[in-house]
């Protein structure tokens, strides 16, 4: 029986949709279910001329604090004006969004999502649910060509999505087995306009050295995993723009005498969890500060595979019924061999020790300066688009982040990280309108992340119930 390790997930491209890409009846169902939804957001690309928002307390996340009663002013896709409601005029020909008393922040980001290749009745799904949950920005770390255009598209206006940042095809063992390999593969990517490379499991330290080399020199960034020949230090070392799953952190936390076999580490460390110093969390999370590296955790995907909570539990939340049946299929299937067989078996105080220790790594890379950037690694097994990202809200806060801290990681944090803080990140005149309005003060609870009153993704104003009407669609 297969035994389940990081080398295995997540994989290169998330195991529940890779299998659908010869499915017809898969595709006629997600066609059949997305056939209203993408008609509406394929009218709702373009943003309407001037919007205003009016009575919204701001959240601008440049500082913690709350602009009450304001108005903000939306005219093609730009912040043109925002203050005091009563200074602020809204003529008759603007669409008046009357949001008394609602909370406006940034629109957040997934920093660790998917596409599904060449699956496009997938990917308009992928996109939907995360614009509907209040996701506006996109990194996926999966590349495939057909992503290109999709990218451009949203770009454009053309397709209602967040905007998307893409890797190529992940760097692995099959991609880059040598050294000459990884230098073609890296200048392939880079010529074909991807943003970013992919790491994967599996390289070799020589495969892994060419290919920082081509990219420095090509000046394209890596980030993802760390591969086991690799190792934290070297990775640090070459500067990873961000180290996602907090990969080979657990590894690098081992006792000098600890007589383990790091390649039969487990999933994210949890084989080796009982050998770990956790008196070396501060050393490690100065070195990552050193480095400039930022690390995306992914505690959502850590919590869905080892919960000991029961999976027709988890089967049950209300969002799995934006899941085509055979996905879920398949994330039932993944979930339980994984219990039964894998590595989720380890005995249960393995595991609340894997939680423990990867949230103080957590709040250790934060109180060292790190950039945390928010990623739920969806959709994998159990990690719906849009709807994962307010749990890893949650998880972070558990960690021991402020919500204002968390929240940085959506927002800010993602402006920072890919140097386009003058028009994104904040709410200010000027910058992109994406914009996420909830009912309640996420400051005072995490949780009222959720309670959305509406979505603007660059500029097109979605209220809770035309967004509602576009997830009816894709029910089951």
């Amino acid at each position: 029986m297969h035994q389940y390790t990081r080398r295995d997930l997540p994989s290169p491209r998330p195991p529940t949709l890779q299998r659908r890409r010869n499915t017809r009846r898969h595709a006629r169902l997600t066609l059949t279910l997305l056939a209203v939804g993408i008609a509406a957001v394929a009218l709702m690309a373009q943003p309407s001329p001037t919007t205003a928002l009016v009575g919204v307390h701001v959240i601008a996340m440049d500082r913690e604090d709350v602009a009450t009663n304001q108005t903000i002013l939306v005219r093609d896709g730009r912040i043109a004006e925002m203050g005091p409601a009563a200074d602020v005029a809204v003529s008759a020909k603007t669409t008046r969004v009357d949001a008394e008393g609602k909370y406006v922040l940034p629109g957040l980001a997934e920093m660790h999502g998917h596409l599904a290749g060449d699956d496009a009745a997938m990917n308009e799904r992928i996109l939907l649910l995360n614009v509907a949950y209040g996701v506006t920005t996109l990194r996926n770390m999966q590349g495939h060509p057909a992503h290109l255009p999709l990218r451009d598209r949203v770009a454009r206006g053309e397709l209602l999505g967040p905007r998307i940042y893409t890797s190529g095809p992940a760097l692995g063992a099959k991609s880059i087995p040598t050294p000459d390999e990884a230098v073609k593969v890296v200048t392939e990517q880079k010529e074909a306009g991807f943003d970013f490379l992919k790491t994967q499991e599996g390289v070799s330290r020589a495969a892994f050295d060419a290919m920082v080399e081509t990219a420095q020199k090509l000046d394209i960034p890596f980030a993802g995993h760390v591969a086991a020949d690799v190792g934290l230090e070297r990775a640090l070392e070459a500067h990873y723009k961000s180290v996602d799953h907090l990969d080979g952190y657990v590894e690098a936390l081992l006792k000098p005498d600890a007589a383990v076999d790091l390649a039969k580490a487990g999933f994210f460390g949890s084989a080796v969890i009982e050998h770990v110093d956790e008196s070396k969390i501060p050393e490690v999370a100065q070195a990552t500060k050193e480095a400039g590296t930022a690390v995306v955790p992914t505690e959502t995907l850590i919590e869905n595979f080892f919960t000991s909570e029961p999976i027709d539990t988890l089967l049950a939340q209300p969002e799995m019924r934006y899941v085509p049946k055979d996905v879920l299929s398949d994330w039932e299937s993944s979930k339980r061999k994984f219990m039964t067989d894998g590595e989720g078996k380890i005995p249960a105080e393995q595991r609340d020790r894997l939680h423990a220790v990867r949230r103080q790594i957590i709040k250790a890379l934060h109180d060292a300066g790190v950039l945390l950037v928010l990623g739920a690694d969806t959709p994998q097994v159990l990690n719906v688009p849009g709807v994962a990202i307010h749990r890893e809200l949650s998880l972070m806060v558990k960690a021991g982040l402020t919500p204002y801290q968390a929240l940085e990681m959506g927002t800010r944090n993602v402006a920072v990280y890919f140097d386009t803080l003058r028009e994104a990140g904040t709410i200010e005149p000027g910058k992109r309108a994406d914009l996420l309005v909830v009912d309640a003060n996420p400051l005072d609870d995490i949780a009222n992340t959720s309670k959305r009153f509406g979505v603007m993704v660059n500029g097109t104003w979605l209220s809770r119930a035309e967004i509602d009407e576009k997830l009816e669609a894709l029910e089951r």
